[in-house]
């Protein structure tokens, strides 16, 4: 039986132990949904350490950690996102690392694609009548590169007037799966696993900056995530990547 000095003492003892870590949170691009949740499942099997994930476009993640989302890992669809970060020192500088590769691609529901070429001269405001679902181009990474390569082709005067803007690559993906739509831009990894769409085009890098991934650590991030990190950017991971239909940088 405990006395009366033991019971404050204990209270005391427990106090003075440091707090067990969160379980690490990553935030990603949704475009990275299937190798980033792979990933985790792998890592938690191997180490007991709980991963949380957290997925959407780019630009609402870096907003949401902006306002003090509970984020450890910030995996981007583009360069600006994280710089965007970086410049509100939300951001790891150090554990920066440009990770992942990527193409854009047009789809059509599987069945009912079409002749599509993309390059000048070619009549592709004829070439469907519906709409094309993308990314909203104002600030999701996906939308962001279409409009830079339809742009470049002098389509984008008339194609802006018939998109579907969406709030991230995987909802266009979705916009095209249930034929909501004629066609969609999406990553070329997005485009890889999905048993409903059809590729019927690829964009040209050269149109548009080159589509990269980095990742970092969030400037408050503790050890138990910057591990996770590290393992992100291995090789075990990399294999993964590669199988999702991703380039592999560093």
């Amino acid at each position: 039986m405990l006395n009366q000095l033991t019971v404050p003492v204990l209270f005391l003892a427990l106090a003075a132990l440091p707090a067990a870590e969160p379980s690490p949170t990553i935030f990603a691009a949704a475009s990275l949904t299937n190798a980033v949740t792979d990933l985790a499942k792998a890592y938690e099997s191997k180490t007991g350490v709980r991963i949380v994930t957290s997925f959407a476009a780019a630009s609402t993640l870096a907003k949401q950690i902006e306002n003090g989302a509970p984020a450890d890992i910030f995996m981007s669809a583009d360069l600006k996102w994280m710089d965007y970060l970086v410049d509100k020192k939300q951001i790891d500088v150090a554990t920066k690392v440009e990770l992942l590769g990527n193409s854009l691609v047009v789809i059509a529901p599987s069945g009912k694609g079409f002749p599509f070429t993309i390059e000048k001269g070619f009549p592709a405001e004829k070439a469907f009548v519906g709409r094309l679902a993308v990314g909203d181009p104002t600030h999701v990474p996906v939308g962001v590169y279409a409009k830079e390569a339809f742009t470049n082709l002098g389509w984008w005067p008339w194609l802006e007037k018939r998109l579907a803007p969406t709030a991230d690559a995987r909802a266009a993906l979705r916009l095209v799966e249930t034929g909501e739509v004629d066609c969609g831009v999406v990553y070329a990894s997005d485009a890889k696993f999905s048993t409903t769409v059809e590729v019927i085009a690829t964009v040209p890098g050269e149109l548009h900056k080159p589509v990269r991934y980095p990742i970092a650590a969030t400037a408050n991030a503790g050890p138990t995530a910057r591990a996770f990190l590290t393992y992100l950017v291995g090789s075990e991971a990399k294999v993964v990547y590669e199988r999702y239909g991703f380039t592999v940088l560093h």
